[in-house]
C-alpha cells in the first residue's frame, strides 16, 4: 500500500510537470495534492514497516512530535486543497467564460501556497503546545503511530487548552471547507442539469467526477473516525480506521484520477 501510494502520486506529479497539456489550474492543484499525499503516507508508514520487520516498537519523543506535526500539516492542507479544487471546478463549469481570468497563474499559486501555510502554521502551533506537556519516563502508545488523542491520554499535565484548540480548529477546518465544497457542487449540479443534451451533461460531469470521488472517500473516512460511538473496542476500531485513513486514501487518489481521467491516460501514453 505504501509503494502504491508513493509511486502513484509520484507518477501524477511527474506527468503534471512534464506534459504541457496538463499545465492547467486543475492539474496544478492535483500535483499539490499528490505531493501532500506522499508526505502524508511517508510520515507514518515507513516507521510502521520498520517496526513490523525489526520488532522494535520504541519511538523518541522528538520523532513522535514530528509525526504529529506532519500528520496535522497534511490533513489541514488536504482539506484546503480539496476545497480549492471544488472552487476551480465551480468556476470552470458555472462561469466558463471568466475561467482564464479568475483562475490565473497568480491566483492558483496564492491558493496553493495559502493551503500549505495554513496547515503549517496550525500544525506548528499544536506541536509547540505539545512540547510543554509533561510525561512519565516510560509510556506505551496503544497505536501504530503517534496519534494526537492517544498521546494526550498519556500526559500527566492539563491538556484542556490543547483539546479546546484541536476542537475549534477541527470544527472550522472540517465543517467550513465541507460547506464550501457542498455549495460548489450544488451550483455545479444545477448548471449540469440545465444542459440540454445527455452527452453534454456527461462530458461536463466527467470533468469533476474524479474530484467528487476523492472528496467522498476523504470525508467518508474522516467522519467515520470522528463520529463513531465510544465502546470497549474503541481503540482497536481507531487503529483499523486509521490504517484505512493513512494507507488507503493516498493510494486511491492517483488511481481515481488516472483511471477516470482521459487527459491523464493520454499523458501517460505520451510519456511511456
Amino acid at each position: 500500500m505504501y509503494l502504491l501510494a508513493v509511486l502513484g502520486n509520484l507518477t501524477i506529479t511527474t506527468l503534471v510537470c512534464l506534459v504541457s497539456q496538463l499545465h492547467t489550474p486543475m492539474y496544478f492543484f492535483l500535483c499539490n495534492l499528490s505531493v501532500q499525499d506522499i508526505v502524508y503516507v511517508s510520515t507514518v508508514m515507513p516507521n510502521l514497516l520498520v517496526t513490523t520487520i525489526t520488532g522494535d516498537t520504541s519511538i523518541s519523543f522528538t520523532s513522535c512530535l514530528k509525526q504529529i506535526y506532519f500528520f496535522g500539516l497534511c490533513i489541514i492542507t488536504e482539506f484546503s486543497l480539496l476545497t480549492t479544487m471544488a472552487y476551480d471546478r465551480y468556476v470552470a463549469i458555472c462561469i466558463p467564460l471568466n475561467y482564464p481570468l479568475i483562475m490565473n497563474k497568480m491566483t492558483c499559486i496564492l491558493l496553493a501556497t495559502s493551503s500549505w501555510l495554513l496547515g503549517g502554521i496550525i500544525s506548528l502551533t499544536l506541536t509547540m503546545m505539545m512540547t510543554k506537556l509533561s510525561f512519565y519516563n516510560a509510556q506505551e502508545i496503544n497505536h501504530f503511530f503517534c496519534d494526537l488523542q492517544t498521546v494526550l491520554k498519556l500526559s500527566c499535565s492539563d491538556t484542556t487548552n490543547i483539546i479546546m484548540f484541536t476542537t475549534i480548529c477541527g470544527t472550522m477546518l472540517g465543517c467550513f471547507p465541507f460547506l464550501l465544497i457542498l455549495t460548489s457542487y450544488i451550483y455545479i449540479i444545477s448548471t449540469i442539469l440545465k444542459i440540454r443534451t445527455s452527452a453534454g451533461r456527461q462530458k461536463t460531469f466527467s470533468s469533476c467526477s474524479s474530484h467528487l470521488m476523492v472528496v467522498i472517500v476523504f470525508y467518508g473516512t474522516s467522519l467515520s473516525m470522528n463520529m463513531k460511538t465510544k465502546s470497549e473496542d474503541s481503540e482497536e476500531v481507531d487503529q483499523i480506521l486509521s490504517l484505512f485513513y493513512i494507507a488507503l486514501v493516498p493510494a486511491l487518489n492517483p488511481l481515481v484520477y488516472s483511471l477516470r481521467n482521459r487527459e491523464v491516460l493520454k499523458a501517460m501514453k505520451k510519456c511511456f
